[in-house]
């Protein structure tokens, strides 16, 4: 069971209902792609740079995502090159950095992929999160997310953020789908 943005319980059945309507997947960056720690190394000319540590479940999830025609993208809060990298790595759609108020560019997006919000998932693990999460066909918050956030999710993840939590959230969307079954077969066919 999971609770919706009105504080009541759905069940299952809506969930795979809501997922099952999804063409583009949002998510969070901090929290959500990784577990939140950020990394400060120190570059030959001395100065500081911030990276990340991304899990590879979640990553072969978001391929399968391009590999059906699902579309991904991250709206972060935060600016970072390895998110730059990570998202051209695993074809991700849409890229915003550096945004608190996330909405602006979540309108942007809908508007450019032509979908509704009923068609969006996002998960989110924060406060500035939960306006698409409440805004989206499909809310997601993964299972180390704020408890605020949790209340206002369709669907709380198992995994935390960062330990495959996008791919909980892909294989619950794909699933929904009918998809699944048969993205796995033809994967294993490919060896």
């Amino acid at each position: 069971m999971a609770k919706s943005s009105a504080s009541k319980t759905i069940d299952f059945a809506e969930i795979q209902q809501r997922a099952g309507k999804i063409a583009l997947l949002l998510m969070d960056v901090d929290g959500v792609l990784t577990d939140g720690k950020l990394y400060y190394l120190q570059a030959e000319d001395g100065k500081m740079f911030e990276t990340k540590g991304f899990n590879s479940h979640d990553g072969l999830g978001l391929h399968f995502c391009h590999q059906i025609g699902l579309q991904t993208g991250v709206i972060s809060g935060r600016n970072s090159p390895a998110v730059i990298e990570r998202a051209r790595m695993l074809n991700m759609t849409y890229v915003y950095q550096g945004l608190m108020s996330k909405t602006g560019a979540y309108e942007e997006i809908l508007k450019d992929a032509c979908i509704t919000d009923e068609q969006v998932a996002f998960i989110g693990d924060d406060f500035t999160d939960v306006a698409l999460m409440c805004r989206s066909g499909l809310g997601i918050a993964v299972a180390n997310a704020r408890p605020e956030v949790k209340e206002v999710a369709h669907f709380v993840t198992e995994a935390s953020g960062g330990q495959g939590a996008v791919r909980e959230a892909i294989e619950l969307i794909l699933k929904s789908k009918g998809l699944w079954e048969s993205l796995i077969a033809n994967f294993f066919n490919q060896f």
